[in-house]
């Protein structure tokens, strides 16, 4: 009975008077109809958009263009003849680790510090292309593979090919940093190890071609669950 009545109520309406109706009336069931429809909208456009990621890279003091973008990350999906709309290579920019004060990127280096270590920590980071300072400072902390050990167990092949190109760095085993500043009368002395954490890209035509004035080294790290994409990523990097 009373749906009667709120049916005839209805016809009786006209414009905008109808409109205030329905909503006084409906408005439960049409707020629940919406929120179901959104959802069902955002579950259908993940999975028909979901690409899986291969590889995750960073751009660590490297400024990139368009092209070297593209050519970092979209154009190695299509090396490995994989589908694009289904796979992606996920390539981190903008970030920048410096104690330079003077350096004109000293004030995004914290925030970057912290994306980077978040990163390294939920595995979602397996190469770093970077510059010097990034090169010393991701060394040093132990988070990169030796290369020459790592490229001797995974790909000889490719280990013979590059191994010219390797570069040296320093891991810091033990040093007395945390006494130094505490006492700056203190010297700061530190056990080290050598070995090649990168690999200069210098000789790569992506690289080349892009115009670097210092070089741009690449790591792995060492953490990286894709090592098989890491290593078909040096590949691609080098016969490009």
């Amino acid at each position: 009975m009373k749906s009667l009545v709120k049916n005839e109520n209805l016809k009786s309406l006209n414009g905008k008077s109808k409109i205030q109706y329905i909503w006084d009336y409906y408005k439960l069931p049409l707020a629940l109809f919406g929120i179901l429809l959104y959802i069902l909208v955002y579950v259908s456009y993940n999975h028909f958009t979901h690409k899986d990621t291969i590889l995750y890279a960073a751009l660590v003091n490297v400024n990139a263009g368009e092209d070297l973008t593209e050519g970092l990350s979209d154009d190695f999906v299509e090396y490995l003849n994989l589908d694009p709309s289904k796979n992606r290579l996920e390539l981190y920019t903008g970030l920048y680790l410096t104690d330079d004060e003077q350096n004109a990127y000293f004030q995004y280096a914290y925030a970057s510090r912290m994306k980077i270590l978040a990163a390294i920590d939920g595995e979602v980071l397996d190469i770093v292309l970077m510059n010097q300072e990034a090169f010393d400072a991701f060394s040093q902390n132990g988070y990169l593979y030796d290369l020459e050990d790592f490229l001797l167990q995974t790909d000889s092949v490719l280990y013979d090919t590059i191994k010219q190109d390797f570069a040296e760095n320093i891991t810091i085993l033990e040093d007395n940093s945390i006494e130094v500043q505490l006492d700056s009368s203190v010297t700061y002395h530190a056990i080290t190890e050598e070995h090649y954490y990168g690999i200069d890209l210098s000789h790569t035509d992506l690289i080349r071609n892009a115009g670097f004035k210092e070089p741009v080294y690449l790591g792995i790290l060492a953490n990286s669950p894709r090592r098989d994409s890491a290593v078909s990523y040096l590949r691609y990097l080098f016969t490009k």
